[in-house]
């Protein structure tokens, strides 16, 4: 299972166990030449991370990219509130830049992490060191070890930031779960433990939440901010991971209409596909051929998805819900 994803991820383990990637080519939805990465073996993270975020510079263009996830100076205007954020057991992923980018400004974080799924790029002491960050910023934390693929992960996981934390008011659906496939392996234990971490937790995390923060007293309760990463499956195909693109673009579907539901109650409903962003999975031969191609000189970052992620959460994105946003550098 990925946990946070290289586009994002929990990294999920197929059946129950830990499946990263069975190997072979992984493709980048809508980029302009299909491009494929030949035998590169579990790239997720949570899901490859489910990005493709990642660690060197590609152009010498990342200095002003990675030097925090949020803006130096940003007035703490999450101040007193606080989010859920999915998959983030690597320091290297996506899930992680989102808990900084969202600390940065004041909110108080509840993390998952689930590090027995990330056996392909695994960072066995991530959660703690991320956790040891976090606090040291100045807000309180929560590190929730959860396996997003058991059927009562959402409920528990809700619970246990409830009890430790408090109420929250910000959730991001970043955990996610990627294997390779294709029509000539794609069978039913595939499709089941894609559909267990990437619809059906992030479905009842996502009514769950939403029912606790309706009920909340309206007087005292910030608004509610609802946040899913995908990968674009809108805007390109990615052969071979037929379980991955049909779960992923099901949460673009649920995004849109669970946005029109939630409305009147003050939660707004958005996804990111943060397109090619190397969470530490890109070989450089691959980094380079996608920069090749890359109207801004370099692929995407983890810092890049987080500054948007930041933005949805606040006050300042209340009039955008429903919206799938593509921040894909160009692509």
């Amino acid at each position: 299972m990925m946990d946070d994803g290289g586009d994002n991820a929990q990294t999920t383990r197929a059946g129950g166990a830990g499946s990263d990637r069975a190997g072979g080519e992984v493709t980048v939805a809508g980029s302009r030449r299909g491009h494929r990465l030949a035998g590169r073996t579990g790239e997720p993270d949570q899901r490859r991370e489910h990005t493709m975020v990642g660690g060197e510079r590609a152009m010498g263009r990342h200095d002003d990219v990675r030097r925090d996830s949020g803006a130096a100076g940003r007035s703490r205007d999450l101040a007193g509130r606080i989010a859920i954020v999915t998959g983030a057991s690597r320091r290297r992923g996506i899930g992680t830049a989102i808990c900084r980018a969202l600390a940065v400004r004041g909110c108080d974080i509840a993390f998952t992490h689930w590090v027995a799924a990330d056996a392909w790029d695994a960072d066995p002491d991530g959660p703690a060191a991320l956790a040891a960050e976090l606090a040291a910023s100045g807000v309180r934390v929560a590190a929730v070890e959860a396996d997003l693929a058991a059927a009562g992960a959402a409920t528990a996981v809700l619970d246990e930031v409830d009890a430790r934390l408090g109420p929250a008011s910000i959730l991001v659906n970043n955990a996610a779960h990627s294997t390779r496939d294709g029509f000539e392996a794609l069978d039913a234990a595939t499709l089941d433990a894609h559909y267990a971490v990437n619809i059906r937790t992030a479905a009842l995390l996502s009514t769950g939440f939403a029912r606790r923060h309706a009920a909340r007293d309206v007087v005292d309760r910030p608004a509610g901010r609802i946040v899913n990463l995908t990968s674009g499956q809108s805007v390109g195909p990615m052969p071979g991971e037929l379980a991955y693109i049909m779960t992923k673009g099901a949460i673009e579907a649920f995004t849109v209409t669970l946005a029109a539901e939630l409305a009147p109650h003050g939660i707004t409903v958005n996804a990111v596909d943060p397109g090619a962003t190397d969470t530490g999975w890109m070989t450089p031969a691959f980094r380079t051929e996608l920069v090749a191609g890359a109207p801004m000189g370099r692929v995407g970052q983890p810092e890049d998805a987080a500054r948007l992620v930041a933005f949805l959460a606040s006050d300042d994105a209340g009039w955008v819900t429903g919206q799938v946003i593509h921040s894909r550098g160009g692509y």
